[in-house]
């Protein structure tokens, strides 16, 4: 199901490409920056970060990658039952080829002019300045916007413009927990296992003591409104073809531990500005290694906000 907001921005991106592409064979004009300057008042003061809102994919979305799709999250605790060893030998559909691929959200005027480095400051800028080593002002520059888009290019994230959106930042919150996720010892350890889920970071893994045994994957949990509930929680149902009846979709390899809430894939991307209805989405292929790992009775734990809400 399409979220109406994410319709209307949708729509509006779609009439403004169709309305703003030039007749072959002209140039594309860039699209100017709004000044906040008035008259008679000197030069234009910085531009404040661009919000999350006003944000739109920053390429054609293919057959596998929709604008937005609101997770298929359940709403009420789904009915518990024993599957079968048969139901449960049958493995969930594949993903479709670029499913999961890196589409950073950008500022609709770089979207539609295709511009090649952006000049509008991200609401990542000062996250991603610290990240790259830059100087840390919060104001984009020509350096800043070489700088991340060298970054975009070696992690393939597209479009590549240099602009300091939410997929740059995910991406270099998972590469800054490596091998040691919890190096700050918010997830509390225990001689059990205990699933992670790290709002702050939209990270996710599970450690034993203090080894990681899965993980940290990137994840998406609750919007605001619909918060994945922090504190303690217990894997009490494991259901691999899981399907939700709110949203008539797919929740693969789904493993409740409160209420509606469940780890589960998504066949879309979980990198997008509005998060899920509550559940920790993942990508198929983190989901099914989670499978692999955790087990009923296991612990998880939530701490943190997910950015945004």
């Amino acid at each position: 199901m399409i979220s109406p907001l994410v319709t209307c921005r949708s729509l509006a991106v779609l009439l403004a490409a169709a309305t703003l592409a030039p007749a072959a064979g002209t140039a594309v004009a860039a699209v100017p920056a709004v000044s906040t300057a008035r008259a008679g008042r000197g030069a234009a003061s910085p531009a404040p970060p661009v919000p999350l809102s006003d944000l739109v994919p920053g390429v054609p979305p293919g057959p596998a990658q929709p604008w937005q799709i609101d997770t298929p999250d359940q709403a009420l605790p789904p009915k518990v039952y024993t599957p079968t060893k048969a139901e449960d030998a049958v493995e969930p559909k594949g993903a479709a080829p670029g499913t999961y691929d890196l589409i950073e959200y950008v500022p609709l005027g770089d979207a539609v002019g295709k511009v090649s480095c952006s000049k509008q400051t991200g609401p990542y800028q000062k996250q991603v300045e610290k990240w790259l080593k830059l100087t840390v002002d919060g104001k984009q520059s020509a350096a800043d916007c070489k700088a991340i888009r060298a970054f975009q290019v070696k992690y393939k994230i597209k479009p590549a413009i240099g602009f300091a959106g939410p997929v740059t930042w995910s991406t270099m919150m998972l590469l800054s927990a490596g091998k040691n996720p919890n190096a700050a010892g918010k997830c509390p350890v225990k001689s059990y296992r205990v699933a992670c889920v790290d709002l702050d970071r939209q990270l996710t893994w599970v450690q034993k003591g203090s080894k990681v045994v899965f993980g940290p994957v990137p994840m998406r949990s609750g919007r605001k409104g619909y918060a994945t509930r922090k504190g303690w929680h217990t894997v009490y149902w494991r259901h691999k073809n899981h399907w939700s009846t709110l949203y008539a979709q797919p929740m693969p390899y789904a493993q409740f531990f409160d209420g509606g809430q469940a780890f589960h894939a998504v066949y879309g991307s979980i990198h997008t500005t509005v998060g899920s209805m509550g559940c920790v989405n993942l990508e198929l292929g983190d989901a099914r290694k989670l499978w692999d790992v955790l087990k009923k009775g296991d612990k998880v734990y939530v701490w943190g906000r997910r950015p945004g809400t």
